[in-house]
């Protein structure tokens, strides 16, 4: 195995971002199995007077459109950047957990 860094895109999933000094673009995995890859994109503007930057717009791609989308912002002259903001469940230190449709065995009692 060589020491260089491929230039492939990752086979697993993972955040990054991207920047232009302006707008900052956020590409988080959203759903990523063996038959549909898909990840979350978030742009936000980046204002002078605040600490964080504005988000803006939120969409799902393809795996194949996000990195087409990276690929066509690199060659605009986007670089990769530090991570901008933080996820509102991660801040406040909570983590999130999918919840069953099912109601809860006590609920269920109490209501009789």
């Amino acid at each position: 195995m060589s020491g260089r860094a491929s230039n492939r895109p990752p086979l697993s999933p993972r955040e990054a971002w991207l920047s232009d000094g302006r707008q900052v673009l956020h590409f988080r995995p959203s759903r990523w199995d063996r038959w549909s890859q898909q990840l979350e994109v978030t742009v936000g503007e980046l204002l002078p007077d605040q600490s964080v930057p504005l988000l803006k717009r939120r969409w799902e791609l393809s795996r194949e459109e996000a990195l087409k989308l990276w690929a066509e912002k690199r060659l605009q002259g986007w670089q990769a950047c530090p991570p901008q903001w933080e996820s509102p469940l991660l801040a406040q230190g909570s983590t999130w957990k999918k919840r069953s449709r099912e109601p809860e065995p006590d609920a269920v009692a109490r209501s009789r």
